[in-house]
């Protein structure tokens, strides 16, 4: 019986990053950057990777206020993640996301990721953080 991974997801408009467990659900790696085709495309793109990875839990990040309130942003992202869990059966958990992307480009930056590589790859990283919070916490 292969062992069950969990996904991270850094919802945007554009882009949306992905990152996966391990299968022991220790590690957290980067996976890819989905460029957002429309709520349909990335709902079915998705659950594919559930499918092929055996993904049973969806770290998602929330965008919550910085005084801890949910704002448009956020509505935006639960929604999206309801669609998820609804379409693929799969438990959408959500992590707070405030300063993924920030952490995101500083791990970048320090790693001498040049400027305009950064810009493709800051979502999965950001993804990566998102799911490794959650796995930490477990």
């Amino acid at each position: 019986m292969q062992n069950k991974r969990k996904m991270g997801i850094d919802y945007g408009d554009k882009r949306i990053g992905i990152a996966l467990s391990d299968a022991l659900c220790i590690i957290s790696s980067p996976y890819e950057v989905y460029q957002n085709k429309g709520e349909a495309d990335a709902l079915s793109h998705i659950e594919k990777l559930i499918k092929e990875y055996n993904v049973d839990t969806i770290a998602m990040g929330l965008p919550l206020n910085m005084d801890g309130t949910e704002g448009e942003r956020a509505k935006i992202h639960r929604q999206f993640g309801e669609k998820l869990a609804s379409q693929t059966k799969v438990k959408v958990v959500y992590v707070d996301e405030r300063l993924t992307s920030a952490e995101a480009e500083e791990i970048l930056i320090s790693s001498g990721v040049r400027r305009e590589k950064r810009k493709e790859i800051i979502d999965k990283i950001s993804a990566q953080i998102i799911l490794q919070t959650y796995m930490n916490n477990l």
